[in-house]
C-alpha cells in the first residue's frame, strides 16, 4: 500500500509541475502591448556564407515585409518589427497562442569582411537576407 500511495503522490507532483509548465508558457507568449518596453521576442535565425556572400533567414512567419525595418549596425545586421494579430482576429476567443505577437528585435553577429549590396525578400515565412561580400 506504501508504495502505492508514493506513485499517486509522485504522479500528482508531476502533473502539478506539467500544469505549472503550461502557465509560463502562456504567459511568455501573451501579446505585449505594441513597443511598452523593448522587444517582446527574437526569431531564430541562421546565418550561411559562401564565397560571395552571407545569408542570414529569420523566422517570421506572419510578418510582413512593411513591418521589418534591417539596419548593419557596425559587426550587427540588426532585424527588427511587429507580428501583430490581423485585425479580424483581435476580439476572437483565444485557444492557443504559440506564435509570439509584438515588437521584435534580433541582432545578427556578421562574419567580419565588408559588404556592398543588401537584398531580401519573404519566402515560405522566413525573411531571407543576401549581404555580398566585397573582394
Amino acid at each position: 500500500m506504501a508504495d502505492n500511495d508514493s506513485h499517486r503522490w509522485m504522479w500528482g507532483e508531476a502533473l502539478d509541475v506539467l500544469a505549472r509548465a503550461e502557465r509560463l508558457h502562456r504567459q511568455l507568449f501573451q501579446p505585449a502591448p505594441a513597443r511598452s518596453r523593448g522587444p517582446s521576442w527574437e526569431p531564430p535565425v541562421d546565418v550561411l556564407e559562401t564565397a560571395g556572400e552571407v545569408v542570414i533567414m529569420a523566422a517570421l512567419p506572419g510578418v510582413s515585409e512593411n513591418a521589418l525595418t534591417l539596419v548593419i549596425d557596425g559587426p550587427h545586421l540588426v532585424i527588427s518589427g511587429e507580428r501583430t494579430l490581423p485585425g479580424e482576429l483581435r476580439t476572437a476567443v483565444i485557444h492557443r497562442l504559440e506564435l509570439p505577437q509584438g515588437y521584435f528585435e534580433r541582432r545578427v553577429p556578421l562574419p567580419a569582411g565588408r559588404y556592398d549590396q543588401v537584398r531580401h525578400k519573404t519566402l515560405n515565412g522566413c525573411l531571407v537576407v543576401t549581404l555580398r561580400k566585397l573582394a
